[in-house]
């Protein structure tokens, strides 16, 4: 039994390791030329256009669903409307260029197409129906505010003076990131962000995909799902979706887990649902979410979602049927080996191997080796999940007055400062980016 799983498990690696590494040399050249400032300069307007745009730009970013949080907090805070940001969160956790790369190799051309283009459309529904409720709100505030103005207006003209003029009515009315030089530091920046920084955002939950995938594809009886008739259609969505919007998964770790699920005859569609709803939201990130956009918004976020996504489902399904195609004839293990051969992805898999082992030594043992103790205020952060999350803080920090050195580490969840600072200072500038100072010790 133990063989056999660490065969599925195996098995499924290979398959991803090529598709892997090429999707993550484009993450970084992707990084190189698209940062925050120029998405917050082009979807940064209250209205239809930048909702489009903010899901356009989504799409090919490689951001996890807690890494796109500090960036929709940044675009807010840079002008964005509600509508945009929601857009720009529902379409970019849920593909990236490496995902779509591996999406591709691991499940066939129509997939890896409907994918991107699916994540889009769901982005400008989302942000559209976010963008009028929050025009109709603000049309009820603003009858509010002018109410309130009238009334304080009348209040203030009967007890003026009767030979107020013209200008004394008229005062008295209401009012109406550094680029890189040099193309050796560019490839080293290329090659840090993505085989370090996004590796490490990514590692663990993409081990964890494909050892999910292994248990479905060796313990999952295919008969059961079909005789309890969830491996297709609505019901089949709905589970998916109950246990995978809680779920924290990456849009690259999703796909061997539903590679797994189409294996073992669930739906294409139903597969899809579990790609959208699975790296699109998680707990950790809701709850930062409400702090940032409110409740309502929130709830507005995870029901287009939801409901977009078995729409889609629903088309996916359908497509397959017009084009007569077979799920799984489509998939990587079948039209991935015409042009990569057994010994390359054994080569590649064992580069990748190491690069993932590299990531889990980083994340969670060098610490414990030759590492000197950080000495200063200790700040225990609440909400950092990735190096996204880290880069944020740090620039939240860095502007904070007094401050002369400081330290991040995501692993322990605190930042060390140095110097003469104000600690209310501090914790305004790290809440005002989505994140919560939770106490602070001296180091």
């Amino acid at each position: 039994m133990i063989t056999g799983l660490l065969n599925e498990i195996y098995v499924m690696f290979l398959e991803l390791a090529p598709y892997m590494l090429l999707g993550l040399a484009f993450v970084g050249i992707l990084h190189l030329f698209i940062t925050k400032d120029m998405v917050s300069k082009y979807v940064g307007k209250k209205d239809i256009w930048s909702i489009f745009k903010a899901s356009l730009f989504g799409v090919p970013l490689p951001l996890c669903s807690c890494g796109v949080i500090p960036t929709a907090v940044f675009l807010k805070k840079n002008g964005a409307s509600k509508g945009s940001t929601v857009s720009f969160l529902i379409s970019t956790p849920q593909t990236g260029i490496d995902s779509m790369i591996a999406t591709y190799g691991m499940m066939g051309w129509l997939f890896a197409i409907f994918r991107p283009i699916a994540a889009f459309v769901m982005g400008i529904i989302g942000g559209t129906v976010t963008h009028f409720l929050e025009k109709k709100d603000e049309a009820v505030l603003s009858s509010k505010k002018k109410i309130i103005e009238i009334q304080q207006y009348t209040a203030k003209a009967q007890s003026a003076d009767d030979s107020c003029d013209d200008s004394c009515s008229d005062s008295c009315a209401p009012g109406d990131e550094v680029k890189v030089k040099g193309f050796v530091n560019k490839i080293k920046r290329i090659w840090n962000y993505a085989f370090v920084e996004f590796l490490d955002d990514i590692s663990k939950q993409f081990i964890i995909g494909v050892i999910i995938s292994g248990f479905i594809a060796f313990f999952l009886p295919a008969q059961l799902m079909s005789d309890l008739n969830i491996n297709s259609g609505l019901l089949g969505m709905l589970v998916v979706i109950a246990f995978g919007i809680p779920m924290y998964v990456c849009a690259t770790a999703s796909i061997p887990i539903a590679v797994a699920l189409m294996l073992k005859g669930f739906s294409p569609g139903v597969a899809f649902v579990f790609l959208a709803v699975g790296p699109a939201t998680n707990a950790a990130s809701l709850s930062i979410l409400g702090k940032v956009l409110g409740k309502k918004v929130s709830i507005i976020y995870v029901a287009s979602i939801a409901i977009t996504a078995i729409i889609m489902g629903y088309i996916l399904d359908y497509l397959f049927l017009f084009f007569d195609a077979d799920p799984v004839r489509m998939m990587g293990h079948d039209h991935g080996s015409d042009f990569i051969t057994e010994e390359i992805k054994l080569v590649l898999g064992a580069l990748f191997f190491l690069m993932l082992a590299g990531s889990m030594y980083r994340k969670y043992f060098a610490k414990y080796f030759g590492t000197k103790k950080e000495t200063g205020m200790e700040v225990r952060i609440e909400g950092m999940t990735c190096n996204h999350c880290v880069a944020n803080v740090e620039k939240a920090i860095a502007k904070v007055k007094g401050v002369e050195s400081f330290k991040v580490m995501l692993d322990e969840g605190k930042a060390v400062l140095e110097g003469n600072f104000e600690m209310d200072d501090v914790t305004r500038e790290i809440e005002a980016v989505g994140y919560k100072v939770v106490g602070q010790t001296n180091g």
